[in-house]
């Protein structure tokens, strides 16, 4: 069986990226990872970076169309920045650049040239300053591959029951969210993580909690009518479907552990409901994962940490463990989805 593909994108050039997959080419230099892994990004800011840290990671040139040349080497697919990197101070004028990376990335993942795309960081403000309509890797890709529901999923990636936290809606101020809730919504959002849960995680028979958007889930309508007219015909729907279904849940005790158990995964409707509990658990070891696109994508659990970045000292004891598991988690969803390919 050959090794899964995996594209890793390098992130914002000024960012903490260039660092962490510096080190992940040091652990694969001496313990490599059962996987093809190609780089992109910069290959003169990649070299920079690392030897700033006091890393030599084995990186080639990719050649296109051929296998690597060497097990533990990292092949670098070049994407130019386009002015010069002082690594903690952002630059509107590589925007451009950080963009083409991930387009490229992408359109390779959704042609099958690589099997999983692992996203380093970027910096969303540098580029709305830069004019792009940007909101997320996560709208980004699905808008680049015409997928109409994607669902963003943070995984924990320890202990014997990983929390899988997914979101009905993702990055939207509060104020719109309640709106924004609706049964087509829930009903394609419950359908792509079950199925995703099943073809991408190898998980047969997935219990899914879903959280209450009111506190208490709304305390029978007496505390908003969400739960009761939207989110709860949703879910009765869904078991009618055949999916195993629970809820509307209070959010304030479904993640408690003793009942997080419970659940393969546990749906939150929006961003800072789900997302502070499971990074609160799993900061460091957390995974993005995007559901429903037509390849596996994963990510980081943090941002671009621009002040670790803009000091050689402080970006040497950077920890690449986030990065480390959205690459392990890639390469097992790689090959849960499609072994067959290999």
């Amino acid at each position: 069986m050959s090794l899964p593909r995996i594209v890793i994108t390098s992130g914002e050039p000024s960012g903490i990226g260039p660092e962490l997959c510096a080190m992940i080419g040091a652990r694969h230099a001496t313990q490599p990872y059962p996987a093809r892994l190609v780089v992109i990004g910069d290959r003169a800011v990649l070299d920079e970076r690392a030897r700033r840290i006091g890393l030599s990671p084995p990186y080639v040139d990719l050649k296109p169309g051929t296998s690597s040349r060497d097990a533990a080497a990292i092949e670098i697919w070049h994407e130019p920045v386009i002015a010069p990197v002082e690594p903690g101070t952002l630059d509107a004028a590589n925007a451009a650049s950080v963009i083409a990376m991930l387009g490229r990335a992408c359109d390779a993942c959704a042609t099958g040239a690589f099997d999983a795309l692992v996203t380093a960081p970027v910096q969303k403000s540098v580029l709305l300053d830069a004019g792009y309509t940007f909101t997320g890797h996560t709208e980004f890709f699905a808008e680049r591959t015409h997928t109409h529901r994607v669902v963003m999923l943070l995984a924990g990636t320890a202990g014997e029951h990983p929390l899988r936290v997914a979101l009905a809606t993702t990055h939207l101020a509060l104020k719109d969210v309640a709106q924004a809730i609706t049964r087509p919504v829930l009903d394609e959002t419950l359908e792509v993580l079950a199925r995703d849960l099943v073809q991408k995680f190898g998980i047969a028979a997935p219990r899914i909690a879903v959280c209450g958007l009111n506190p208490h889930a709304g305390e029978g309508g007496h505390m908003g009518r969400e739960d009761v007219d939207v989110i709860a015909p949703a879910i009765a729907a869904a078991r009618e479907r055949g999916l195993d279904v629970h809820g509307p849940v209070a959010a304030d005790t479904v993640f408690v552990p003793v009942h997080a158990r419970q659940y393969d995964a546990i749906l939150a409707m929006y961003h800072d409901q789900g997302l502070p509990v499971l990074k609160a658990a799993t900061f460091g070891a957390g995974v993005n994962v995007t559901l429903g696109l037509p390849f596996v994508r994963t990510s980081v659990d943090h941002g671009t940490a621009l002040d670790l970045a803009a000091d050689a000292t402080r970006a040497r004891s950077a920890d690449c463990g986030s990065l480390a598991a959205a690459l392990d988690l890639a390469i097992a969803l790689a090959n849960c989805a499609s072994p067959a390919a290999r």
